[in-house]
């Protein structure tokens, strides 16, 4: 893709884990206006574990509805992660079709909690670990492979008809516990699940792709490869790596939030760059709606805007400016070269007695901490063009000027988004076992309903 195409080196999501950061791309807009976040405590991040109550608003507007009304034919394919209960299934969100799962495929025991649905369309089809195999012994499992098979069937399908379809391909094989296919196992240098399932995945795109030109497609067919967050480095062994770039998943530093970003598009996008152009995933929603030549909706402040120029053109003067929340905490913000960090913090002490760590190997007193940091009297600054390690931070001390004057407008930035900003109802505060996948659509032709226990609804513990 990268030769082929495009690669966006400055490419962040809207938040450093999943569940937000997919909400945020389908919208246009930041979880704090979506939604998909809780405000239990200062800075927490939260997601959409399966006894979640909450889910995307109905009231959001996104990608695939719009671009569904505009005569596009749309399929999710993997996870979703926006809410499992009935109002959030995808079918109901704008997909014609569905083949995946609503939660990540954690193992559970089944009475205690149930093991995560698989669903085709709006009927589960099976349970990870049980219908649906996944040897975490061996770190084998069919199941991306079925995924591979369900968007090469969707594209030969679609490709038929002549008209526009929109695919959402989500493997989550490289999510801890990672697993691979049988064929793919042990094919990596890394050894592990995780290298495997990367080039299980790379293997699959690349099929993709040879579909679309042996159908003709590719000159009308924009392909984006991205992933939610950064690497989860707390996975060790089992996760990628962000190097050059600070920390990991769950944080705001570039290694939580700055992602690859592959563009394909043979004939519109000249292949074998690479543009620093500034963008997130937000960008994605007024990017393929400018493409589709559809409106953007009018009644609401979006995050998003069209990378058309860029793509396109090589254009690298689009104004884009990127705000880096921690759950309902803004703890830092990029305009142009500079980021300002007005709050940092690493890992929760919680989490590092039980030797979990998001910046593991790293120490920079007053900025990688164990404790929220607050910064706001006299922000961290750092040169992210040229720093993007985030090593050597801009003091008022050793460069004054280039200080007072980056500070001095990217807290303007900060003052007039925070001054105009709504925030949306959060939907991450509240969980109950009883919500969770005992019973789902579908479960009694596969005779697999469980026992739904008495509702306990509490404020959701986010250690994040």
């Amino acid at each position: 893709m990268v030769s082929e195409g495009m690669d966006m080196t400055s490419f962040y999501t809207a938040a450093p884990l999943c569940s937000p950061s997919r909400a945020a791309m389908l919208s246009g807009r930041l979880p704090i206006r979506n939604g998909l976040y809780s405000d239990n405590a200062f800075g927490r991040n939260a997601y959409t574990p399966q006894d979640i109550v909450g889910g995307i608003a109905s009231s959001e507007i996104l990608l695939q509805e719009l671009l569904r009304k505009g005569g596009y034919h749309t399929k999710l394919i993997g996870k979703w992660h926006l809410g499992h209960r009935a109002p959030y299934h995808p079918l109901k969100r704008g997909f014609n079709e569905w083949y995946g799962a609503p939660n990540v495929h954690f193992q559970y025991d089944g009475t205690t909690a149930p093991n995560i649905p698989v669903y085709k369309d709006q009927n589960m089809i099976g349970r990870f670990y049980e219908g649906i195999a996944i040897n975490l012994t061996t770190g084998i499992s069919e199941y991306t492979q079925h995924l591979g098979e369900e968007a090469l069937e969707y594209i030969s399908r679609r490709g038929r008809t002549g008209k526009p379809f929109f695919l959402y391909w989500n493997p989550d094989s490289t999510h801890a516990p990672s697993y691979a296919s049988a064929r793919f196992r042990g094919r990596s240098q890394r050894g592990t699940a995780y290298g495997d399932a990367l080039i299980e995945v790379d293997d699959i795109v690349g099929k993709m792709l040879d579909l679309l030109v042996n159908h003709k497609l590719e000159n009308d067919t924009l392909v984006v490869l991205t992933s939610d967050n950064g690497a989860a480095l707390v996975s060790k062994r089992e996760a990628g790596t962000n190097a050059p770039f600070l920390c990991g998943k769950q944080t705001t530093f570039e290694g939580g939030f700055r992602t690859p970003a592959f563009f394909w598009w043979p004939n519109k996008i000249p292949a074998g760059n690479a543009s620093s152009q500034v963008g997130t995933q937000m960008d994605l929603f007024a990017t393929f709606l400018d493409l589709a030549g559809l409106p953007m909706p009018r009644d609401r402040v979006y995050d998003s805007i069209s990378l058309k120029p860029a793509l396109m053109n090589g254009d690298l003067d689009l104004e884009k400016v990127v705000f880096f929340y921690r759950g309902n905490g803004l703890f830092a913000v990029r305009k142009g070269r500079f980021k300002m960090h007005l709050w940092t913090w690493r890992t929760p002490q919680e989490e590092l007695k039980r030797g979990i760590d998001y910046c593991p190997n790293i120490h920079m007193d007053g900025i990688v901490s164990a404790t929220q940091v607050n910064h706001t009297a006299e922000p961290i600054l750092f040169d992210v063009d040229n720093d993007p390690e985030e090593r050597y931070p801009i003091r008022p001390g050793n460069s004054p000027t280039i200080y007072e004057t980056a500070v001095g407008y990217l807290k303007k930035v900060v003052e007039k988004h925070q001054q105009d900003l709504v925030p949306g109802k959060p939907a991450l505060n509240y969980c109950d076992p009883a919500v969770e996948n005992w019973a789902p659509p579908g479960c009694e032709d596969l005779d697999d309903c469980l026992p739904i226990p008495a509702s306990k609804v509490v404020i959701c513990d986010w250690p994040h």
